[in-house]
């Protein structure tokens, strides 16, 4: 059973989105405001996080930043309003893992959590096939690509779905530079160019997990005017 977290303080618009997503197979919880769905979803175990951006009690943004650095990397769906593009590239920054604009259409709404649904039911795959998702060895990091695991001298990391993408493109790719407008394009899509800077925030973030010295990074590399690039020694 899929769990979903929504928290929306509109309750139309809550109660619209958990009629076109609950099924037999997904369960959603409303919380109405942020301090209320900010417990909630530090206390609980969800799939997904659907979370607005201005809330009473606690905001979006606030939430999102705080569930992250407690190391809480369940997969956040922001809702933003049409006109407030800094809400959007906030809280890509701050550790969402997609956005989606008021008013938005159901399809366009069922599209984006079947895309990180599936990203999730990943987590808990069993291995099938090493030739197409092979097993990364990279110094101290091992990184299982089939059951999206990572380990540091073996110990396991809470990586953050987009974390997790950013460090196999780069690691299958070792020595190669890619810009932030590449990185953007594979991991997050077309719909974020011109966001290039929430490349920054999430290398930062990855670098605090997987780096001795975030200083001074061993595995991801900076290309100084160009973009990222995983460590070829």
């Amino acid at each position: 059973m899929v769990q979903i977290l929504v928290v929306e303080d509109d309750v139309h618009i809550a109660e619209l989105v958990t009629i076109n997503l609950e099924d037999d197979q997904t369960s959603l919880k409303s919380c109405y405001n942020g301090s209320e769905g900010f417990i909630e979803a530090s206390t609980n175990a969800y799939d997904l996080i659907i979370l607005d951006v201005m809330l009473p009690g606690k905001k979006g943004l606030d939430i999102c930043r705080e569930l992250r650095a407690s190391n809480i990397n369940t997969p956040i769906l922001m809702l933003t309003s049409k006109s407030d593009e800094i809400d959007k590239i906030l809280g890509l920054e701050t550790g969402a893992d997609d956005y989606i604009t008021k008013p938005f259409s159901i399809r366009e709404l069922q599209a984006r959590v079947k895309a990180i649904i599936r990203r999730q039911v990943l987590d808990t795959k069993t291995a099938t096939s090493e030739e197409d998702l092979p097993i990364l060895m990279r110094k101290n990091l091992v990184i299982n690509q089939e059951m999206r695991k990572v380990e540091l001298l073996g110990e396991r990391l809470n990586l953050t779905p987009k974390e997790f993408e950013l460090l196999c493109l780069l690691a299958n790719n070792v020595g190669k530079t890619y810009s932030r407008a590449q990185l953007l394009h594979r991991i997050w899509g077309y719909e974020f160019e011109g966001y290039e800077h929430t490349v920054n925030s999430h290398i930062n973030r990855l670098r605090a997990k997987i780096e001795q010295d975030p200083g001074n990074p061993e595995y991801i590399l900076t290309t100084w005017g160009v973009g990222y690039r995983f460590s070829e020694s």
